[in-house]
């Protein structure tokens, strides 16, 4: 049918703070019933994946990467998704210098825990690690009654006492560095941040927004007046996805002309 979900182009696994591997996408898509995905690591490309689109099963998993950037006219830290990642130096070298960042960060997030709850986390820090590791870490703890949930929202989220920001580059280092790697770049999941309307205007510079994702009124085609007017007035793609850190795909994505209309546009496999 097709209005029914075929692509998830918001996935992530064990490569930066997912619970799937590589390898275990392709059986995950097809339990969903979808056709394509995408692999969008947060600050890290998939060294398994060697070009920007490949099939595997019979299903298309895109080469793509998250990409947490800073805007400094709205002081608000906002992602930005790349799909049909080409791994160029100058990417790779920025890439190299967030996942140092992240071990260093995610290294004090824990000491910080572990002194505010007085426990020992079973944790090992390494450069793919990120807030859902010790989330969950904190979740299996036998000393806690924190959840998962519990944990962002009263210890680690961006407020709270353990939290401890990134190091990430501008919106205009990274929009310029995306854009030289990869097809498509897409603002991702607009109605998350605190000015939506003021974020989306970034959208002009891209190729594409996000436009459905599950956690927010926006798992309808540019469901607000505002989504409409910023990608038909600038004829920009639309992505979407489950935003999946966990073994659930095709909450929600691109029908497959939606989904088609991103490979033709985008010039993947040209």
């Amino acid at each position: 049918m097709e209005g029914s979900i075929y692509a998830d182009l918001h996935v992530h696994t064990t490569n930066s703070d997912g619970e799937l591997a590589l390898d275990e996408i392709p059986a995950a898509a097809a339990k969903a019933g979808i056709t394509a995905v995408a692999i969008t690591d947060h600050d890290r490309i998939q060294p398994e994946l060697d070009a920007p689109l490949v099939r595997v099963d019979g299903i298309d998993i895109i080469h793509g990467i998250e990409l947490r950037v800073e805007v400094e006219s709205l002081s608000e830290r906002i992602d930005l998704l790349g799909y049909g990642v080409t791994e160029l130096p100058a990417l790779c070298a920025e890439l190299d210098r967030l996942q140092a960042n992240r071990k260093t960060r995610g290294a004090r997030i824990v000491e910080l825990v572990e002194r505010e709850l007085d426990i020992a986390l079973d944790i090992e820090v390494h450069e793919g690690t990120g807030r859902p590791h010790i989330a969950r870490a904190i979740d299996a703890h036998s000393e806690t009654d924190l959840s998962y949930q519990d944990t962002f929202d009263e210890l680690i989220g961006d407020s709270g006492p353990c939290h401890v920001p990134r190091e990430v580059p501008s919106f205009e280092r990274g929009v310029s560095l995306l854009s030289e790697a990869c097809n498509v770049v897409s603002l991702a999941h607009p109605y998350r941040y605190s000015d939506p309307d003021a974020v989306l205007g970034l959208a002009t510079r891209l190729d594409a927004v996000e436009s459905r994702y599950p956690y927010s009124a926006s798992n309808t085609a540019c469901h607000s007046d505002c989504d409409i007017r910023t990608v038909e007035r600038h004829n920009l793609l639309i992505t979407g996805g489950s935003d999946a850190h966990q073994k659930d795909l095709g909450q929600t994505g691109l029908t497959k002309s939606e989904y088609e209309r991103l490979l033709d546009v985008g010039g993947f496999g040209a």
